[in-house]
């Protein structure tokens, strides 16, 4: 954490007009620093999708606190619904945790109503959004607190790492001190003759990101905004290339707003196999993925908090139909084509194109 991190940071804090933006191993270490910074404790509960990677689950756990999985709004608009996390809100609810699935910002004038009128804090996961801009205000500066990703898939990437955003000073100061095992001086400041020796004030963690990565988060932070606006013409693409009369739905779709663009999503009609799918695209040479299965139905989560199927009907839903296309930004517009004309394709050869 030397004079590359610290300009990393800077460079960061500016691109999101944010005050704090602080460096760390990873994303779901800033998740974790997030929630232990609130004052969240065992048997509180915090508000979370469950269609989101389990990393946004888990820091919510490492804590003991519950996380309570929460609706999303509809299958063309895949973030947490507003009205779901009111409902679900009790005198142990501590915190709100969103998801800016794929890239687009959730509804965050309505997420912050709900905050407002029950005092809870927000924390933005912004592993898909990076350069998101809602109304104005970018993603990772409207809640209480903003995670970021830096892992290889991301839209920008330090190979793994992240970074936590706040205009709280306090939140900062403990998110800093907490990354760096509690101690009240780093070892750069030691090395320059800024301390001689340390003293360690709490309980904290190895969240520390290198100079290396920091080298390399900034070369990624200058081609962020070139790049989602090539993510942007690639999602083009698809819309035109994937036309009327195909067996999906694409979520998202009319979207007004200035997203990430950091994953295709589409969803296939319930009488196709989504196993034979994509079992069917591999054949040709097509990568595809699911994001996500929900959360509550993993093992762990089923036996740990007794969660059952049925609890999210419409998260359920999405984690049986989703399938991600490519999407990246140097993808060639042949390449767009040919994936739209092979799902084109697959979707006509057989009614259940899994037989």
């Amino acid at each position: 954490m030397g004079e590359t991190t610290r300009q990393f940071e800077e460079q960061f804090s500016m691109l999101l007009s944010v005050k704090h933006a602080i460096a760390v191993s990873s994303c779901t270490a800033g998740l974790h620093l997030a929630n232990q910074n609130l004052g969240i404790e065992r048997e509180d509960e915090v508000i979370c999708p469950a269609l989101a990677f389990v990393a946004g689950a888990k820091p919510i756990r490492f804590l003991g606190t519950i996380p309570v999985f929460s609706e999303i709004q509809i299958l063309d608009r895949l973030c947490l619904s507003p009205s779901d996390i009111d409902s679900r809100i009790n005198r142990r609810t501590r915190a709100i945790q969103v998801v800016h699935f794929a890239g687009y910002p959730c509804d965050m004038d309505a997420v912050m109503s709900v905050s407002r009128r029950h005092g809870l804090p927000v924390i933005e996961d912004c592993s898909h959004a990076p350069g998101a801009d809602y109304k104005g205000q970018k993603c990772g500066t409207i809640g209480d607190l903003g995670c970021f990703s830096f892992y290889s898939t991301k839209n920008m990437t330090t190979a793994e790492g992240g970074m936590v955003t706040t205009n709280n000073d306090a939140l900062a100061d403990k998110v800093r001190l907490l990354r760096s095992h509690g101690m009240t001086s780093v070892p750069m400041d030691r090395h320059e003759g800024r301390a001689y020796s340390y003293d360690v004030v709490d309980l904290g963690y190895n969240y520390r990101i290198d100079e290396i990565r920091s080298a390399i988060g900034l070369v990624q932070l200058g081609k962020l905004e070139d790049n989602n606006s090539r993510r942007e013409l690639r999602q083009k693409w698809y819309l035109e290339g994937l036309g009327s009369g195909l067996r999906i739905r694409i979520p998202f779709r009319g979207f007004r707003g200035s997203p990430a663009h950091h994953i295709f999503p589409i969803m296939l009609d319930q009488d196709v196999s989504r196993e034979g799918f994509m079992r069917r695209m591999k054949e040709r040479g097509i990568q595809t993925s699911i994001h996500y299965p929900p959360v509550y139905l993993f093992e762990f989560y089923r036996q740990e908090l007794g969660c059952k199927p049925g609890s999210l009907p419409i998260t359920e839903e999405v984690g049986q139909r989703e399938i991600t296309l490519p999407l990246y930004p140097s993808m060639a517009e042949s390449d767009a084509d040919y994936v739209c004309r092979s799902v084109t394709e697959v979707l006509g050869e057989n009614k259940t194109a899994g037989n």
